[in-house]
């Protein structure tokens, strides 16, 4: 296993988030257009989500390389891009992408609901080095974002199966990343009663 590298967070950022802005910037200019490919009809979406895929794969790959790490869930998320939005594009179908975000959330908060049934917390393996918790601390984090997860599995299906595609654009690009960092920013009453350094 290669060790872990530190790299500029302004780099990591723009790898993780590269991707998602370059997809809704090219959606915006080629959600009205129509290319004909082999005979079949694709509609904007369905390009600008073939070219979504690679894109991804290489940003993962280029922050492999830099940290010599990927997370489980960047793992996961890549997996999931890759199955959902080939699907969407192999199938000409917009839907497979659409449920890309449940498929996420459902696997993201089925694995930490798993963990609590067995009295373990899977968060702390994964952000332990970045967010140093007591036990009670992290067990109560993990209660409250798989019932999180779990709702923005709900919520994502509301909005695609409801909504307009421009609107799911928005909702994916701006609404669930805005939920992701307002949940966090709402736990500091737990981040602080639980730090690590007051002891048990």
């Amino acid at each position: 296993m290669r060790d872990k590298t530190k790299i500029n967070p302004m780099l990591k950022t723009g790898l993780e988030l590269g991707p998602i802005v370059a997809f809704f910037v090219a959606y915006l200019k080629l959600r009205d257009s129509s290319f004909v490919i082999a005979g079949t009809d694709y509609d904007g979406f369905i390009i600008v989500t073939a070219g979504f895929v690679p894109l991804m794969m290489l940003s993962m790959g280029l922050l492999w390389k830099l940290t010599g790490h990927l997370s489980k869930m960047q793992i996961a998320t890549l997996v999931l891009v890759v199955v959902f939005g080939g699907l969407s594009v192999w199938l000409n179908d917009d839907r497979f992408f659409k449920m890309k975000p449940t498929m996420i959330y459902l696997l993201f908060g089925g694995v930490l609901g798993f963990g609590l049934l067995r009295g373990r917390s899977y968060l702390k393996y994964v952000m332990e080095e970045v967010l140093p918790l007591q036990e009670a601390g992290w067990m109560i984090l993990t209660r409250r974002l798989t019932w999180f997860f779990l709702s923005l599995a709900l919520l994502n299906e509301v909005v695609w199966r409801t909504q307009s595609t421009d609107t799911w654009v928005y909702f994916k690009t701006f609404g669930l990343t805005a939920a992701v960092f307002g949940f966090f920013m709402t736990q500091g009453g737990v981040l602080q009663k639980y730090a690590a350094d007051k002891g048990e």
